[in-house]
């Protein structure tokens, strides 16, 4: 368990993103993860098509959320995946505009890079229409993904909206982050995986326990 800032306590989920095989997202939901993450991303080595998505959702059971997750797409393909894909959550990773995001009637969390000169309260209000803002390490080269953590205080400068806290989490440090942040929630991706696409059952477990061992 966790708190929220107000003091109340609250459950800090677990996300497990960039899922690749169906086997993956069976382990993550029985393990007790909260959601699921699919990457409609093609330059990510855990990108999955509309076909492979659609096989890994069957094994999804009731009440795991299923996150759609993309990068300055092209609102078409947005449109085909949601036609074919049964997405609850839809997350943005580019530079997508407030309007963008809205577009698609349902519900979205927006990434933001944790560059020095980011106002996270200025994201915030850009992006009102948002159930999250999610909290990722910056880099010039990947859009999430990349292994490595952030200055987590920073975190706790978002006011009136839930926090998701991303960027290089693991076993080894996933419960420090909850205690530092709070978090509404967590996720994790390189961290505990044995392969790029690939889980390891054993670290989601881990990040899992870790998670849910922080009291308040």
């Amino acid at each position: 368990m966790s708190a929220d800032r107000s003091g109340v306590a609250v459950r800090t989920r677990v996300k497990i993103c960039g899922i690749t095989r169906s086997s993956d997202a069976a382990a993550a939901a029985q393990l007790g993860a909260d959601a699921i993450g699919l990457v409609f991303y093609a330059p990510s080595p855990r990108a999955v098509d509309i076909g492979t998505a659609v096989d890994i959702v069957r094994v999804v059971p009731p009440f795991v959320t299923v996150v759609g997750l993309f990068v300055d797409a092209e609102v078409e393909y947005v449109a085909e995946v949601l036609r074919a894909v049964p997405l609850d959550v839809l997350q943005f990773h580019g530079s997508e505009s407030p309007q963008y995001c809205s577009a698609f009637g349902r519900r979205f969390v927006k990434a933001v890079a944790m560059r020095d000169d980011v106002d996270l309260n200025q994201q915030t209000r850009r992006y009102h229409d948002a159930s999250a803002l999610l909290l990722d390490t910056h880099s010039d080269r990947l859009a999430g993904g990349t292994g490595q953590t952030f200055d987590w205080s920073r975190a706790l400068h978002v006011r009136d909206m839930p926090v998701i806290l991303a960027g290089g989490l693991s076993p080894d440090n996933v419960v420090e982050a909850v205690r530092v942040v709070r978090p509404y929630a967590v996720d994790v991706n390189s961290g505990v995986e044995s392969a790029k696409g690939v889980k390891d059952h054993k670290r989601m477990e881990a990040v899992i326990r870790g998670v849910a061992s922080v009291k308040t």
